[in-house]
């Protein structure tokens, strides 16, 4: 199963027998939002702290997907996720609801592929039968942690990025009807030095290429293979600078089949969002809402979601460090229904 050093290429594809996805507002103004399963027309979702709301939305996500999957949380033999709050809070209260042995994971905004490549990793060796994999963000926590709180009001330069309110949440088995997950690439810490805490775009750019070469490397595949490939949260400033590193690293990316989650999720030109969309939720619900939907409809055979994560923290970059970031590629193909066997 293990190709080159860092790519899992499964013999038995985990089938993602279903998902679920909550969104915010904005969210919900965007392209993508008849592809959600439920969306919020506030931010505070009936909570008395940002917090909580964002822990809710965790919870709703989760308990959609068991629905969608028609299975029981005792069936659950793990939860694997994590979010961007200190000590990924969010995850972590929300599931005590499930009693599902946790396995908490940070990989800041890439938590979402990272979960998911884990949850795989588990299913794919045989380890589990049932296991959910998830994340969450939210637009004020994520303000009020790493920035200023909303109600300070303070201006962004245009190459910062509007953190998503989402959850989302996916359910594999070893076996079922569904897309499957047929390989996944690790990604490694890249640090160009970049300090600019409003500037992620260009900081997570590298990261992306470096996982995206690497798993077209070690799998032996090659960007024709893929219908569509994604990365998590790059935006208008991150997203052409990949596509000029891998062009110049000679791996030229056809405009129409790479494409960004926090580019697809708003509408840049209508909505004020800055460079586009951010977060540990951004990826999740782009993936596990819209492309799956897509996969499912024969839109879509086989796709590569790259998610990215600046691992920054509101101590580091005070003390003046620079930007930690990874990226973590998981491919999805459309799947034979009944069992975890991928479409040629």
């Amino acid at each position: 199963m293990l190709q080159g050093k860092r790519s899992w290429v499964f013999d038995r594809p985990p089938v993602i027998i279903a998902a679920g996805t909550v969104v915010g507002p904005d969210e919900g103004q965007g392209p993508l939002a008849a592809d959600f399963d439920l969306v919020h027309p506030d931010l505070e979702i009936g909570q008395p702290t940002w917090e909580k709301s964002e822990k809710a939305l965790m919870e709703q996500a989760t308990d959609i997907a068991l629905q969608h999957a028609k299975l029981s949380k005792d069936k659950l033999n793990f939860f694997v996720g994590g979010d961007l709050m200190n000590q990924i809070i969010s995850t972590t209260f929300a599931i005590r609801q499930l009693e599902a042995p946790y396995i908490g994971v940070f990989g800041a905004c890439s938590t979402s592929m990272e979960s998911l490549a884990v949850a795989s990793l588990i299913v794919g060796t045989g380890a589990a039968e049932y296991v959910m994999a998830g994340t969450c963000s939210h637009n004020c926590t994520v303000e009020k942690q790493f920035r200023y709180p909303t109600e300070y009001g303070s201006q962004k330069p245009p190459t910062a990025q509007y953190t998503v309110t989402g959850a989302g949440a996916s359910v594999l088995a070893g076996s079922g009807d569904g897309p499957v997950v047929t390989a996944v690439t690790i990604g490694k810490i890249m640090d160009l030095g970049i300090k600019d805490p409003f500037n992620m775009g260009a900081a997570m750019a590298p990261a992306a290429v470096d996982t995206i070469q690497g798993h077209f490397q070690e799998t032996g595949r090659d960007p024709g293979y893929y219908d569509l490939i994604v990365t998590g949260d790059l935006a208008g400033v991150g997203h052409p600078l990949a596509s000029e590193m891998l062009q110049r690293n000679g791996v030229p990316m056809e405009r129409t089949t790479f494409n960004d989650c926090g580019l697809m999720i708003y509408d840049v030109e209508k909505q004020k969002v800055q460079a586009g969309g951010s977060g540990c939720a951004c990826s999740a619900v782009v993936t596990y809402g819209h492309l799956l939907k897509r996969i499912r409809r024969g839109d879509l055979k086989r796709i590569l979601v790259v998610a990215t994560g600046a691992l920054l923290s509101p101590l580091s970059y005070q003390q003046g460090e620079s930007i930690p970031c990874v990226a973590h590629a998981v491919a999805i193909e459309a799947g034979n229904s009944g069992q975890g066997g991928a479409n040629g």
